[in-house]
């Protein structure tokens, strides 16, 4: 009995089959054909003992040509002008060899007349274009007329396009194809003044995006009610006409959509995503070296830890459409570690390998257990406590998952991989909070192994990337400015001047594989060697400048529809972050998007020291004794700290103190073995 999960690979092999055949049955009618075409009867009569044996070993010839331009890697109903152009390059260098054969063969005396001539191999040529380009284009045109067939049909929703020509003709295609049973276009609105009045795949372009209102209006008068809104790949940008595009969609109650990329790694059956109000913020996206991501990362094997979350589940996303193998997903939460892989189970192929397992990072030994016997080749340490106000209250809490988590997973990665990227924030710049705090200890940890590592020689490589808030992660500003704009208002600001670093959760990771890419020196291998990377977040914005533009993204004027109240600084917060500290020279490292830091380390004795006096304050509950570690560790926090400790109102914005020198790390030393120990 076949397996039916062979079934789809049987049928792809038995379509590929006939296409083979089809190619090598056209290339014997052509070339039969034009001797047939050229020659009389009479005259073909002496040759046929010469083409009885020829016509086969030119077919075979032939076969091989096709697969290596290659005429069998695309569908038929995908035919496009690099197919054809495949055909072009083919036919003709079957025509040069006949030609060529030809006269070798007259002037080895195998035949005793030119066999075929120019005239010849030029009616071969177009038979053979014809013959093998006819059918391509001719099955196209039928699944076309057919998705034109089916998306006529009442039960398909009317949709809007929105994008130039080119842009909007890609997602012509999709719905002809994937979505063709779903949504048919009905007009198509272009930025570009030369587009109007044309028409592309049979669509009409009505005019520019101001016209939106009125093509919906009309759409709707013909009993044909406009369902979706489709912006093409690459139209959708930071500019006021595209917020106030969405805002236009948002009053008229229509969804609006973005059609997504092949290079997202979407299929074109799921091939469109809302368009969200953080797609729209402050600046373009940096773009990173997509290849050189593809080739440190096709066929390696990674673990994510807090894979569930916003972080590392993009992470994940983007592991796998840059051609991860075996991916292991960690996270303590069942309901998280089951939804991420629901989500990803769609995006996987045969080829990539996804697992998940419930763990938690404050337990060493499992820890330890499923890297020794996963043996990644990159980990990504995604798992963090890091709402501000919870950790300053449950600062135990903050400690054991964001100090001795984080412990735990170097420590890992340090014996059994050759790169970890930790994911840190800027609030561990000159930190004023207890997040801020234990993560730029975390960082003062794998800085130490990274070190300890380049010491021994070892091709291991550990590593921070700091970066600041993260459009739309659970917990961030923008989910809970929808919340309240959907409610209704009003939306809450803590401060009018309290400014932040701001980037999607897309570009965060992207520059995230960026730098572990760096680190990795496949780029820049002569660049000097840097454990705390920092990805460039443009100009900071204000939050109150945030509220205003989702606000007015959402059809409501602030202050006449929806009021901004402003609640107060909470504890542990600070009105401006940054990237680097006072002491911390800046490294270029010639790679678009990051930078990094030239930190100064401390010795292993000190951080063992350390970790176990921040065991001890655990166990006792004091805080005194985990702030000392700290302000001994981090110069600035100690200056937080007197100031505090002597009624000071602490300037938010004042410059950064300098520390004390801090002594070179020694020479290689052994792991911390139980130091990470609560």
């Amino acid at each position: 009995m076949t397996n039916q999960r062979d079934t789809p690979a049987l049928s792809q092999f038995l379509k590929r089959g006939i296409i083979i055949a089809h190619d090598l049955v056209a290339t014997a009618l052509s070339f039969g054909g034009c001797l047939i075409l050229r020659y009389q009867f009479w005259q073909l009569a002496p040759m046929s003992d010469e083409i009885v044996w020829i016509m086969p070993f030119f077919v075979a010839l032939a076969a091989v040509v096709y697969r290596v331009f290659p005429l069998y890697a695309s569908k038929w109903r995908f035919a496009s002008l690099p197919d054809l152009f495949n055909i072009f390059k083919a036919a003709s260098l079957l025509a040069i060899i006949m030609l060529v054969g030809d006269y070798v063969l007259l002037a080895r005396g195998l035949t005793p007349w030119l066999m075929f001539g120019e005239k010849t191999v030029a009616i071969y040529w177009l038979l053979q274009m014809f013959l093998l380009g006819g059918p391509r284009l001719a099955y196209r045109y039928l699944k076309y007329v057919q998705s034109r067939r089916a998306g006529d049909r009442e039960s398909a929703s009317s949709v809007v396009i929105l994008g130039r020509a080119t842009e909007a003709e890609v997602v012509l295609r999709a719905l002809e194809t994937g979505l063709r049973r779903r949504f048919v276009a009905r007009a198509i609105l272009s930025p570009q003044r030369t587009d109007y009045g044309t028409s592309i795949r049979n669509v009409p372009v009505l005019g520019n995006y101001a016209e939106l209102e009125r093509v919906v209006a009309e759409a709707q008068d013909g009993n044909q009610p406009i369902a979706r809104i489709i912006v093409a790949p690459n139209e959708f940008v930071p500019e006021t006409e595209s917020e106030l595009l969405l805002a236009t969609a948002n009053r008229l109650g229509i969804p609006l959509s973005r059609m997504q990329t092949i290079e997202e790694g979407a299929s074109v059956a799921a091939a469109l995503k809302p368009v969200n109000i953080e797609d729209l913020l402050f600046r373009p996206s940096v773009e990173v070296d997509r290849a050189m991501l593809a080739d440190l990362l096709a066929g390696k094997r990674a673990i994510v830890t807090g894979g569930g979350g916003s972080i590392g589940s993009e992470i994940c996303a983007r592991l796998i459409a840059f051609g991860i193998s075996d991916l292991l997903i960690l996270d303590h939460s069942e309901p998280a570690l089951y939804n991420i892989l629901e989500s990803l189970a769609p995006l996987c192929t045969g080829a990539v390998q996804l697992a998940g397992k419930i763990a938690d990072v404050r337990d060493r030994e499992r820890i330890f257990t499923l890297f020794r016997d996963f043996k990644p080749d990159l980990v990504f340490h995604a798992a963090a406590l890091k709402q501000v106000p919870f950790l300053e209250v449950d600062w135990t809490e903050a400690i054991k998952t964001n100090v001795f988590g984080s412990v735990n997973i170097a420590d890992a990665a340090a014996g059994t991989a050759a790169a970890a990227v930790l994911i840190s924030t800027d609030k561990a710049v000159d930190p004023v909070s207890i997040l801020g705090a234990t993560k730029r200890f975390c960082e003062i940890y794998a800085q130490l192994l990274d070190a300890e590592a380049a010491a021994t020689l070892k091709p291991v490589r550990l590593l921070s990337v700091r970066f600041g808030n993260v459009l739309g992660s659970v917990g961030s500003v923008v989910p809970r400015f929808k919340a309240q704009i959907e409610r209704g208002g009003p939306v809450t600001v803590t401060h009018p001047d309290m400014v932040r670093y701001f980037m999607t959760v897309r570009e965060a990771c992207d520059l995230v594989l960026t730098a572990s890419a760096h680190a990795l020196g496949r780029k820049n291998a002569n660049s000097e060697r840097a454990s705390v990377y920092v990805l460039k977040m443009g100009q900071p914005a204000r939050i109150v400048d945030l509220a205003t533009r989702m606000i007015r993204m959402a059809g409501f004027e602030p202050g006449r529809d929806m009021e901004i109240v402003f609640t107060g600084v909470r504890k542990g917060e600070r009105l401006n972050e940054y990237l680097f500290t006072g002491d911390e020279p800046v490294l270029d490292i010639g790679v678009d998007g990051v930078t990094a830091a030239r930190t100064v380390g401390y010795d292993r004795a000190r951080i063992a020291r350390w970790l176990d006096t921040l065991a001890g304050s655990i166990a006792s509950g004091s805080r005194a004794d985990a702030d000392r570690v700290f302000a001994e560790a981090i110069p600035s926090f100690a200056k937080l700290l007197r100031e505090r400790a002597g009624g000071v109102v602490v300037d938010l914005q004042a410059a950064r103190a300098l520390g004390p020198e801090r002594p070179p790390l020694p020479d290689g030393e052994a792991g911390l073995a139980g130091a990470a120990r609560t």
